[in-house]
């Protein structure tokens, strides 16, 4: 004996084929989330990260604000064999003010020391106040200064913030 003849409907499999091309087509649900949830611990991890690049980059312009000073101070101690009393004698000019500089000085009292005032908003959110971190000099025999960068008086500035040299 044979199997018995079933006879499908007229239509049937072409109904069922355009169905499974239907559900097969595109993303569906759950990977669509599994993606979403990918992305989310990316930027997560990413957006801290780019945060503390930024305020570093930022914090590269105090010292080139005493980038200046340093090298007008080393000029005068070696034309004149020692330090000047004040920021004007060894010709550094009035700062002007900058986004993230407020303000820079010098002082030659227990040698020379040329401080940057950073604005505290940059990295702590706060709108007003700064902290400060100097470059402090030990003149030598030979007539030149041996820069070292440093936390100010105020050792607010995270150091993780502060450029390589200053940590």
């Amino acid at each position: 004996m044979g199997r018995p003849s079933v006879s499908i409907p007229r239509g049937y499999k072409e109904k069922a084929m355009k169905m499974q091309k239907q559900v097969q087509q595109g993303f569906t649900l759950i990977e669509l989330m599994i993606v979403i949830a990918i992305v989310g611990i990316l930027a997560a991890i990413a957006l801290p990260a780019y945060q503390d690049y930024t305020i570093r980059a930022k914090m590269s312009e105090p010292m080139a604000s005493l980038a200046e000073g340093k090298t007008s101070v080393q000029e005068y101690y070696v034309a004149r064999g020692f330090l000047p009393d004040s920021a004007s004698e060894a010709g550094i000019t009035e700062f002007q003010n900058k986004d993230v500089v407020k303000s820079v000085w010098f002082t030659s009292a227990g040698g020379p020391a040329l401080f940057a005032s950073v604005q505290t908003s940059l990295y702590s959110g706060a709108t007003d106040g700064a902290d400060t971190f100097m470059l402090s000099g030990t003149t030598r025999s030979d007539g030149s200064i041996i820069w070292k960068c440093k936390q100010g008086t105020t050792d607010e500035i995270p150091a993780k913030y502060l450029p390589g040299s200053c940590r």
